[in-house]
């Protein structure tokens, strides 16, 4: 007998983590955006600084600042 188990809430997989840095800073990224088929990698604070500027011309946009927010 085999019993089939279905987990109730999935773990959150990130695409950035600790070892991904700010090319601007040198601080830990949490905004990632391609731009001419290069991976450019942010802190919450130079991705908010650049991003008008930035999503007129990059091909995809990936933002993980909401990591910062404290759980209640």
């Amino acid at each position: 007998m085999s019993t089939i188990t279905t987990p109730t809430e999935s773990p959150v997989a990130y695409r950035l983590s600790a070892v991904d840095r700010c090319d601007s800073c040198g601080a830990q990224a949490y905004i990632s955006a391609e731009v001419n088929g290069s991976e450019l990698l942010f802190c919450a604070h130079h991705g908010r600084k650049y991003e008008t500027k930035l999503r007129e011309v990059a091909t995809s946009w990936h933002d993980e600042t909401a990591r910062l927010v404290d759980a209640p």
